[in-house]
């Protein structure tokens, strides 16, 4: 088993910080449902401005706020205003890197969503790996980002 990436919120803005609650992110669950993540799930948050890398869990604030909040110690690591990527991620065998499909959302600084894309992954005839980024959503109509293409 591999651990792979599941989803991801790219550049969400954090909203606050709240050192004295028990810990954890605070998430809109519009967000969550959309990329697939989930309440109590772990994730990986990696600070844009900082470079600062910790783990916590997920948990739902108010629908359709567009929160962003870092609880506990965590709130140690990042600034209201800083841009974070928070990532879920998978342990699947190597060759079902071809069916996960994660969605990625990027956003907006009003924690609007920007773009919604998903990478796809595959195996060549040869046995290399590789993957793709594209728009949209997986089943529906999708467009190749091209490798050079500027992402934030």
């Amino acid at each position: 088993m591999r651990k792979f990436v599941a989803a991801k919120l790219h550049c969400i803005t954090v909203t606050d910080a709240n050192l004295n609650y028990h810990g954890s992110i605070t998430l809109d669950p519009d967000h969550c449902d959309e990329a697939g993540i989930f309440p109590m799930e772990f994730v990986e948050i990696w600070n844009k401005a900082s470079g600062a890398r910790i783990s916590t869990y997920v948990i739902y604030g108010e629908r359709g706020s567009r929160c962003c909040v870092l609880n506990g110690a965590a709130a140690r690591t990042c600034q209201v205003g800083d841009e974070i990527i928070v990532c879920s991620s998978a342990y699947i065998e190597e060759h079902q890197m071809i069916e996960i499909k994660p969605r990625v959302l990027t956003f907006n600084r009003d924690n609007s969503v920007r773009d919604r894309m998903f990478y796809d992954g595959w195996i060549n005839d040869d046995g290399a790996k590789t993957f793709t980024v594209r728009e949209g959503s997986p089943g529906g109509n999708a467009l190749e980002i091209p490798s050079g293409a500027n992402r934030r």
